[in-house]
């Protein structure tokens, strides 16, 4: 894909700041399992906290390739804070541009376009994850708006959204029909984090089990019409598994750029390692099916800027994409060798962050059941 002027220096501008601003600190962040909060400010100030919501509403209105460019190079500084900012852009924004009223959108969104708030998307739970309309989280109508009890499991950014967008069985006879979504602020008596999960990889980005006790929500903030929660969750799941897929793609890049540079001064029988065809031939491959993955990346973004369905491209995006990064990872472990396993390095770090990306939004076995259904 050619890309545009404008398109271009978003790349570039977003690549500066994860380079300079955010790659130095990464094992600090992981250390500390948070980043600073002036850091949403500074994401903000660049515009990534509200990128494709329109300007109508405070956002910077970007195409979805530029969107996607921009979580390349984001997640090539570091990929557990572009998780963070995918989900605050496609599953949070982007729901509250699409279906929130007038008034939800002015209460809201200026804050988390401005990098005063992030938001957490609660449609997981421990029973319910691909089957999302298996939901055991109820909302029982009472004076003036719901109840909510019940809990949610994997929140990302469940410990530090300001806001929360929480799907619920409203009607439990309706199945898929009978879910509602709710934007709940997460100082709200009654919304409680359980626990935050330690994993393999992305440490700063907090993944959490929420409990919903007795949770009053007032019927101003249903979002769109109790029923249409089932339908506004998967509205979502084009843009977000482009992100995700982005996300693979800058991991890839920042493991596959440590190993050229080091193949290049490594030196073994008398010349560097990447003139040895066993590494160079490795390393080639990789380059090519990293391209291969990235150039289908930034087709369904394309897709998705036309305006037309791109469900089935979205899923082959990220299917091939996470599958593809963490080939290449481990690929530039390898070339590595041993120094490839140290921390010192930051593939190490790559490899336990990109593992996720085959699982959350959407695993790759439900990719390939996306697909199969079109076929």
């Amino acid at each position: 894909m050619i890309l545009s002027e404008t398109q271009v220096a978003v790349r570039d501008m977003v690549r500066g700041f994860a380079q300079d601003r955010v790659q130095p600190n990464v094992f600090a962040y992981e250390t500390q399992g948070a980043y600073p909060p002036e850091l949403f400010g500074e994401l903000a100030e660049l515009g990534m906290m509200g990128m494709i919501a329109p300007e109508s509403v405070g956002g910077v209105g970007l195409d979805t390739v530029s969107y996607a460019l921009a979580l390349i190079e984001l997640a090539a500084g570091d990929g557990a804070l572009s998780t963070v900012v995918s989900i605050h852009n496609s599953l949070i924004v982007t729901a509250l541009v699409n279906y929130g009223t007038p008034a939800q959108q002015e209460r809201f969104l200026s804050d988390l376009i401005g990098g005063r708030g992030t938001g957490a998307f609660a449609l997981t739970e421990p029973d319910a994850g691909s089957d999302a309309s298996a939901l055991r989280t109820r909302a029982v109508k009472v004076d003036g708006g719901w109840r909510l009890n019940g809990s949610k499991q994997f929140i990302s950014n469940g410990r530090i959204a300001k806001l929360a967008i929480i799907f619920a069985t409203t009607d439990p006879e309706a199945g898929k029909r009978g879910i509602t979504g709710f934007i709940v602020p997460t100082d709200s008596p009654g919304y409680g984090v359980d626990k935050v999960e330690q994993k393999l990889g992305q440490g700063a980005s907090d993944t959490c089990t929420i409990r919903f006790d007795d949770l009053f929500v007032p019927d101003e903030l249903v979002l769109g019409k109790p029923g249409e929660g089932y339908r506004i969750a998967l509205s979502n799941l084009e843009a977000g598994r482009i992100g995700i897929a982005a996300q693979c793609i800058g991991m890839a890049d920042a493991a596959l750029d440590i190993a050229i540079a080091y193949a290049k001064e490594r030196q073994s029988f008398g010349q560097p390692i990447i003139q040895h065809q066993a590494v160079g031939h490795r390393l080639a491959g990789l380059v090519a099916k990293l391209e291969a993955a990235r150039q289908l990346v930034l087709h369904a973004a394309s897709v998705k800027d036309t305006g037309a369905p791109c469900l089935k491209v979205a899923s082959m995006a990220k299917l091939v994409a996470s599958e593809t990064a963490e080939e290449v990872v481990s690929g530039a472990l390898q070339t590595l060798g041993g120094y490839g396993y140290l921390e010192d390095y930051r593939i190490a770090k790559i490899y336990r962050d990109v593992r996720v990306c085959q699982i959350y939004e959407g695993t790759s076995d439900i990719q390939r059941m996306v697909i199969a259904r079109d076929l």
